[in-house]
């Protein structure tokens, strides 16, 4: 049974601005983790970095779970061809003009003491046309892309098969969790066959994984059984999260096993302890979120719509504040909270006062142009 292209998922919009906030509160405490960010605070917390190991594991990946979802509902409205102009429009162009203006005095701060004046670095600081940050975007562009041929593929009898049979896994108890495997084995393989860290979407070993869930998504809501399943199957991909966190964390402060097992092979169990949490806790927090965020207010239409230009400055906003912040003499929470409150002020400042109220701003953020909104909720208010 398809779903209804029309039924809005308030749960996604939920958790696409809880996540969007989440990666911002990452940002603003890795100055103190010790992880050799842009910039880095004198002292730092390692309880800090503990925390953050984990739920890093999961932020991301559901964005790009959420993403497949969206792509799909779209397909379903507008022509392949609308599709791909949209994300171009919507996806390209806010990641040209974020290279070549948002990006750069991130570069800046990071090499301040070997460089003159910002003014004067600019163009050449511009013209590396460093992602930074906004690799999340060039993944999706990318992705979306892909998902025309992969939605026609879906439609078609071998797609029709996958779905039949994530179907039926999906009536046993916990029955999704099983594709953790296929996860698990294209996670290892490709990050033992590409061995960067870097987020290049040529680096298989990261955009592969990132693609896995991505195409989850398209195929999960295909067919409403799978997303209910989700939904009652809530308990037990909970319990499942709580194991898989426990033997996570039992690895994550494992005694040094180099004397017992290949860097391959203790690199190996990593990635797989990874996948455990990261699948674990999509299915946990989509199935609580269909029945706990089943609304969606006027305040978080406003976020979701604000929340992508909102992605694009915050961690210069970040960088830029946190280089201040760092330099007082107060604990690493004092600073912390000073940094969460300034950037976080000022990121949505810029969305609201600078982007929002402009066509043009808008256009080159990503953002759909007043006019059109407006008539829509013209529209709406006809029906």
């Amino acid at each position: 049974m398809k779903f209804n292209s029309s039924v809005r998922l308030s749960e996604l919009d939920w958790l696409r601005v809880i996540l969007i906030f989440a990666v911002f509160l990452h940002h603003v405490c890795m100055p103190f983790n010790g992880d050799n960010w842009h910039i880095m605070n004198n002292d730092s917390s390692k309880v800090l970095d503990d925390i953050m190991v984990y739920f890093e594991q999961f932020r991301l990946p559901i964005l790009f779970f959420i993403s497949g979802v969206g792509s799909v509902i779209l397909l379903s409205k507008v022509s392949a061809k609308a599709f791909a102009l949209n994300k171009i429009t919507r996806l390209f162009i806010p990641l040209i003009v974020g290279v070549l203006l948002v990006v750069p005095p991130q570069t800046y701060i990071e090499n301040i003491t070997q460089l003159q004046s910002y003014w004067q670095e600019f163009p050449k600081l511009a013209l590396k046309f460093e992602t930074n940050h906004l690799w999340f975007i060039e993944y999706l562009i990318i992705f979306a892309l892909l998902a025309i041929p992969i939605n026609k593929i879906l439609s078609a009898k071998f797609g029709a098969l996958i779905i039949n049979n994530v179907v039926k896994l999906s009536k046993y108890k916990a029955g999704l969790f099983l594709l953790v495997c296929l996860l698990i084995v294209i996670k290892i393989y490709f990050s033992l066959t590409f061995t960067s860290d870097d987020n290049k979407i040529e680096n298989l070993s990261s955009s592969s994984y990132y693609f896995f869930f991505f195409i989850a998504g398209m195929v999960f809501i295909q067919n409403k059984s799978i997303w209910q399943a989700i939904g009652e199957q809530r308990l037990y991909n909970l319990m499942i999260l709580l194991i898989t966190t426990i033997i996570f964390y039992a690895y994550y402060y494992s005694p040094d096993l180099s004397e017992y097992l290949s860097l391959d092979a203790r690199w190996s169990i990593w990635w797989l302890v990874c996948c455990l949490v990261a699948w674990s806790a999509l299915l946990t927090i989509l199935g609580y979120g269909q029945f706990y965020l089943c609304k969606t207010p006027q305040w978080l239409r406003l976020s979701n719509e604000l929340i992508y230009p909102f992605y694009i400055f915050h961690q210069t906003v970040i960088v830029v504040v946190g280089y201040h912040v760092i330099g007082l003499e107060a604990s690493i929470a004092v600073k912390i909270i000073l940094l969460f409150v300034l950037s976080f002020t000022i990121t949505s400042a810029i969305c609201l006062f600078i982007i929002k109220p402009f066509n043009l701003l808008r256009f080159l953020f990503g953002l759909k142009p007043k006019k059109s909104l407006s008539l829509l909720a013209e529209n709406s208010a006809l029906k």
